[in-house]
């Protein structure tokens, strides 16, 4: 006979369900239900919330090293132009708004689910066993590593009366009046004490803290708002969204909920220091001010006048807002005029330091009467000129000697084309620079007090004399209180959990032999107390009001 063969399987004899042939799947296999509790059960363990704390932290670092677009924009313009080669990298990892970018964002949102999932059911575990009465004693008291005992005259029902009420202070007691269920019935019982229940709370509650300084962290994010500008001493600032060089808002910020407060900045004042091996450096600054709560309306219906000397890390406090004084440098005041005679430009200019020195750089533009006839201005601010072996220097960052050293340039600046321009930076596109007859670069080195001609009968420079600027940051938290209250209660819940020590004290006594059987022992559950002290006085207590013997 021929062999013949088929592709369908051998008979067994075994019958199988047709639901298992229909759905069967390897040994080891999860369905997706199992695989989502699986992952939720690894999402909500505390090593991954640990993890993921971690990373939030690491996270922040860049925010702290890297300027940030929303804190100072500026500073993270002047970085930016520093390093051309770094700054496409950085934009694309949001390495300069790390607080809003996506990564930063999923690492706090997992944090949040994984602190939920986490502390939530163990505050039902933690709640179910505090209710609990407290357990009943070992079988063998003698085994446990700190134990105790005596033989007394007096019934058992006594010295359980006695050691119930001598633990029952600062103690959860349960007590029985049998012994049973240890061996064979025997005429006793035992009293189990119990403390340092907060010890598990306080743990609970530093993590619930954490949570609820996250909350706070995000409602803040969410609502409130950080902006940065840059004003003139004895110039003044409204709080509008206008008024702001820069501006960083919240997610759901609501500008008509910006508090109408109003401030003049009247004075700037260094403290420099004099002398030894930090001579020339600033070691305080402060800022007196006006302001008012409010300046709605006509000035008839502003509120009163207050006085406030701003210092650094000595916000001032308005509402809900906060200002901090946190930079401050130099505006030379310059005129510039054309060949004619004509103002093209006047007033204070801002400077931005280069170096803890406070030398200065700068940029003026003037824009001419015709087309083509602009006037740009670009150098440095020296505080207090020096020339060492024919090279200028500033020597310290108070302004003992101001100086001005800058290239001039004529053409067009495309001051009128309408695209927005950086007021720190001079696009020299359409711009011819001013060179000395003997063809040498022309700069334009000037004192107060003093006018310099430009070459080609372009006009003139006026440096009339120094103000200061002070840079300030303004911001706005709501519900700051959430964070501090979540601060607070990390430092209580850490503060329990390191100080609190749970302990259980069982005391059991039963007749033997005519004579009552007194033992006594007790546990540390967080392991490393020194239990006999403990031990001694429950014994010296039970023993005081009786006549025994051991």
């Amino acid at each position: 006979m021929s062999d013949l063969r088929t592709d369908q399987p051998e008979e067994t004899g075994s019958w199988q369900p047709s639901g298992d042939r229909d759905h069967h799947r390897r040994a080891g296999e999860l369905t997706a239900w199992e695989f989502l509790r699986w992952t939720w059960r690894q999402l909500t363990s505390m090593r991954t919330a640990l993890v993921l704390l971690l990373l939030l932290a690491l996270g922040a670092i860049p925010g702290s090293v890297i300027p940030q677009s929303g804190v100072d924009a500026l500073k993270t313009q002047n970085w930016q132009a520093a390093h051309p080669h770094l700054t496409p990298i950085y934009e694309k990892l949001s390495l300069f708004s790390v607080y809003h970018s996506p990564w930063f964002a999923a690492i706090y949102l997992l944090l949040m689910v994984s602190l939920v999932g986490c502390i939530v059911p163990r505050l039902f575990v933690y709640w179910r066993g505090y209710r609990k009465q407290p357990p009943v004693a070992p079988r063998n008291l003698t085994r446990l590593p700190d134990h105790a005992s005596y033989t007394t005259d007096e019934e058992p029902a006594v010295v359980l009366e006695r050691a119930a009420r001598r633990l029952s202070p600062g103690n959860r007691i349960s007590t029985s009046s049998t012994d049973q269920g240890w061996g064979p019935p025997a005429e006793g019982g035992w009293v189990s004490a119990e403390r340092g229940q907060l010890r598990e709370a306080g743990n609970l509650l530093f993590h619930l803290s954490v949570l609820v300084v996250l909350v706070g962290f995000g409602i803040g994010s969410l609502f409130g708002y950080k902006g940065g500008v840059i004003l003139i001493v004895g110039n003044g600032f409204s709080n509008t969204l206008t008024q702001y060089d820069d501006f960083d808002p919240g997610s759901l910020f609501d500008a008509d909920k910006m508090e109408p407060f109003c401030f003049t900045v009247h004075d700037f004042k260094v403290q420099w220091i004099q002398s030894g091996p930090r001579q020339g450096l600033a070691r305080g600054f402060q800022a007196p001010l006006t302001y008012r709560n409010s300046c709605q309306g006509d000035e008839s219906s502003w509120s009163a006048q207050q006085s406030y000397d701003l210092r650094v890390n000595h916000p001032l406090t308005i509402g809900g807002t906060q200002i901090f004084l946190i930079g401050h440098g130099y505006a030379p005041v310059i005129t510039v005029r054309d060949a004619q005679g004509h103002k093209l430009y006047d007033g204070p200019t801002v400077f931005l330091p280069e170096s803890s020195n406070f030398e200065s750089f700068g940029v003026v533009k003037a824009a001419g009467l015709r087309a083509g006839q602009d006037i740009g201005l670009e150098g440095l601010f020296y505080p207090t000129f020096a020339l060492v072996r024919g090279q200028p220097i500033n020597v310290m960052g108070d302004d003992k000697n101001p100086t001005l050293s800058m290239l001039a340039y004529v053409g067009d600046l495309g001051l009128n084309t309408g695209v927005p321009q950086s007021v720190y930076a001079m696009d020299k596109a359409n711009m011819r620079q001013l060179k000395k007859p003997n063809g040498k670069v022309f700069r334009v080195d000037i004192q107060p007090h003093e006018t310099v001609q430009l070459p080609d009968g372009a006009g003139s420079v006026t440096f009339h004399g120094v103000k200061h600027w002070t840079r300030l940051q303004i911001s706005r938290t709501p519900d700051v209180w959430l964070t501090l209250l979540g601060v607070v209660l990390a430092l209580v819940g850490l503060l329990g959990s390191l100080f609190i020590r749970p302990r259980r004290v069982w005391v059991r006594a039963r007749r033997r032999d005519g004579t009552t059987l007194v033992e006594v022992a007790a546990l540390d559950r967080s392991g490393g107390g020194d239990l006999a002290p403990v031990l001694s006085s429950v014994v010296d207590s039970l023993q005081a009001e009786e006549g025994t013997h051991a």
